[in-house]
């Protein structure tokens, strides 16, 4: 172990040292002013506008289906919080503050959204709809929760129902929740598509048999009618035709009765001269 003197030397030489390789670093001047106002505006408000943009992005790539999504909410959301939602995303987007060449486009989508969540009746549809997804994911979960020893565990020592309802206020259940909803939604939509285009398939064939039946009645009107307006010729030309047989039968008749009587009353031949 080094004695006191021999220690404090050492420190010494090694402080020079310190000092000699300080006195050897370029000198850079002095330190850099501190970022005023206005840069730092200028750096918020850049800040800002790639948020706005981000924000345009990402309303137009939502699913289109579900209002909730675009409005950035979560599924179990509380209504009152949906008009101040909405008005928060949508100054984010307004096209007087953002410069993006979609912004209108992002928010009127925003605004329809906004309106379809204040409608009782298409949210009471959309909620119903969503309602079963939830429901499938719980069902998927409980059955995998079977065969998960930590899930197994921690329901032992607080029950299954406090295990299910804590892993329902993650965001893994939401997310799970989400794209059950997306798969509900699109299904919902097409099978009402398809309806739709059977339904008015269906009416235009009504439509069609009622066109083709009026026309029917139509052409069958107008030949009554050409019926009617030739029926006066049709009997005169009966009564014509009638007169000229009955003629022709009574000349027939009296022709053959001048032939029977010329039959029964013959003349003697003549007796020759002796």
């Amino acid at each position: 172990m080094q004695p006191p003197a021999e220690r404090q030397d050492a420190g010494e030489e090694e402080r020079r040292a310190t000092n000699d390789d300080d006195s050897n670093q370029p000198t850079t001047g002095p330190p850099p002013a501190p970022p005023t106002a206005a840069t730092l505006r200028d750096f918020y408000a850049d800040i800002k506008d790639v948020d706005r943009e981000n924000e345009v992005m990402r309303i137009l790539g939502a699913f289109k289906l579900n209002p909730y999504e675009m409005l950035n909410l979560r599924f179990d959301v509380d209504p009152k919080d949906i008009p101040r939602a909405y008005r928060k995303v949508s100054l984010a987007v307004h096209p007087d503050k953002c410069t993006h060449p979609k912004a209108s486009d992002a928010f009127e989508t925003l605004g329809q959204a906004h309106r379809d969540l204040m409608d009782e009746e298409k949210k009471g549809r959309l909620d119903l709809v969503l309602g079963m997804a939830k429901d499938a994911v719980i069902k998927t979960w409980k059955k995998s929760a079977q065969n998960d020893a930590a899930s197994q565990l921690a329901a032992a020592l607080n029950g299954m129902d406090h295990v299910m309802e804590t892993w329902m206020k993650t965001e893994e259940f939401h997310a799970a929740w989400k794209a059950k909803g997306r798969e509900v939604l699109a299904k919902t939509e097409w099978r009402k598509r398809k309806l739709t285009q059977r339904l008015e398939e269906e009416v235009k064939g009504a439509e069609d048999e009622v066109r083709k039946q009026r026309k029917e009645a139509e052409e069958e009107k107008e030949k009554t009618k050409t019926w009617e307006a030739g029926r006066e010729e049709r009997v005169g030309s009966w009564r014509e035709f009638t007169t000229k047989t009955k003629t022709k039968t009574t000349k027939k008749k009296k022709k053959d009765k001048d032939k029977s009587l010329m039959k029964v009353f013959k003349p003697p031949k003549p007796k020759p001269v002796m």
